[in-house]
């Protein structure tokens, strides 16, 4: 690999665990709590995460977050102090404030595991528990669950554009917050991002950490050749930022670093962060070469997402490594989905939205994917207890609010698990340069039964 890269052991789960705790939730969701309580209402609801649509550049998704929501369920509680303030807000009965505080997280949860790629209107993760607290961890289902998955959607075409070269993470600085930035390194690698520049996120999910210069330390030098005699004799292996000045003349310095130190010269790579990548990457390469260090890759960043990667690419740059960060984590062309948490079941009665493009299909599902010949060729959704051809995605992963055993949730095999995914889809999902491939899912004539019933019974309402 071409920047410093060093694995860092993961922290206990203690650790990992986000210190926001309950009261991550919206107000309404809590006094909905307080109503259903007042009339009883206390029955098993089951509660189903998906999207309604894809943007307009993306012909999947990949789902992620899965294991910061089961974190968050075995934690959850409010403490003395949120119950203190839900009290100053003059909304709530002494008697809902007891109630509220003893409340855990009792239910089940099915999800599919993290990197499965997924479609419009397909379960991704399915809450099972009483009304209440199902209805109270919504928010922060939707915060991980769609962070996360927008994230590694973006990564994982950015992975693709590369064919092959590493992509690195570089885009802590300006993600929307740390948690956002920590949460985006994480599903990025998920993905198959190589690794990550931020050290908290590297530590908490033992993620390869990367990294070496920035201009400033050239800067801080009276020329180029100090700084990089400097930070080579102290980091052997290390990779030298040749674009402070002018680019090739910072390459030519490590030509001449070469020349100096002989067989003690130990530089890994250059990087470009800056100008037209693929002449300049070009240029370097053949000064590198007619110095006789073949051995030294190139690493290139400066604004790049899977377009630009795949353009330097396409144009064969000789280019060994990419870094991206803003549009990366920002996922700059496609920010969100249309991501949503609804009621599909209560008591074991199906429940439905039927507002203005906004309809939900009923009742408790589960998604049944057919592949051919290796390669995925077309989805049913069906009711949970259907048996329809192909494997069911939707896997129990809590019970009673505790984990369920022996399932893969290290994230370097659920990263290999999703680079087997990706791999299966159909070729026309996996271009870069056309979202033009379409999915085929269906829904099985039993669920499309229950919306009709629906439909037709608030007809009479």
């Amino acid at each position: 690999m071409a920047l410093c890269s060093r694995t860092i052991g993961v922290l206990g789960l203690g650790d990992v665990v986000n210190a926001v705790g309950a009261m991550f939730v919206d107000l309404y969701e809590v006094t909905m709590a307080q109503a259903y309580m007042a009339q009883g209402l206390q029955g098993t609801a089951v509660f189903e995460t998906f999207f309604r649509r894809l943007p307009a550049c993306r012909s999947y998704a990949l789902a992620a977050g899965v294991e910061d929501v089961l974190d968050f369920l075995e934690a959850f509680h409010f403490d003395e102090d949120d119950i203190e303030y839900l009290r100053t807000l003059e909304l709530f009965s002494g008697e809902f404030l007891v109630q509220l505080s003893n409340l855990r997280f009792t239910g089940d949860v099915w999800a599919v595991p993290e990197g499965t790629p997924v479609f419009p209107d397909e379960p991704v993760l399915q809450v099972v528990a009483p009304l209440v607290e199902a209805q109270l961890v919504e928010t922060y289902v939707l915060n991980q669950v769609h962070l996360q998955s927008v994230v590694a959607s973006k990564a994982v075409r950015v992975v693709e554009a590369g064919r092959g070269r590493a992509v690195i993470d570089f885009g802590s600085r300006r993600a929307h917050g740390t948690d956002a930035a920590l949460k985006a390194a994480r599903a990025s690698f998920l993905a198959g991002v190589a690794g990550t520049s931020n050290l908290l996120a590297a530590r908490r999910y033992a993620i390869p950490a990367f990294g070496t210069m920035a201009h400033s330390f050239v800067q801080a030098f009276n020329d180029e050749r100090a700084a990089f005699a400097a930070f080579a004799q102290l980091y052997p292996g290390t990779t030298l930022l040749v674009d402070t000045y002018d680019t090739l003349r910072g390459v030519d310095e490590v030509i001449g670093l070469a020349a100096r130190l002989g067989e003690r010269f130990d530089v890994r790579a250059v990087r470009l962060d800056s100008g037209d990548l693929a002449s300049l990457s070009k240029a370097a390469r053949a000064r590198l070469d007619a110095a006789g260090l073949q051995r030294v890759q190139i690493v290139a960043s400066s604004g790049l997402d899977e377009c630009g990667v795949a353009a330097l690419v396409g144009v064969d740059s000789p280019i060994d490594a990419f870094g991206v960060g803003t549009r990366l984590v920002l996922s700059e062309d496609a920010p969100t989905l249309d991501m949503v948490y609804k009621l599909v079941s209560y008591e074991g009665a199906v429940r439905t939205k039927l507002s203005a493009d906004k309809a939900v299909y009923p009742g408790r599902k589960q998604v049944f994917r057919r592949e051919e010949h290796g390669v995925f060729c077309g989805d049913t959704i069906g009711q949970h207890a259907e048996d329809l051809p192909g494997e069911p995605l939707l896997v129990p992963v809590m019970k009673n609010g505790v984990r369920v055993p022996g399932r893969v949730t290290s994230l370097r095999d659920l990263r290999r698990g999703a680079r087997e995914q990706v791999a299966a889809l159909p070729s026309e999902l996996r271009r870069i340069e056309a979202c033009s491939g379409s999915y085929p899912v269906s829904v099985s004539d039993r669920v499309a039964g229950d919306l009709d019933q629906l439909r037709h019974a608030a007809e009479r309402w």
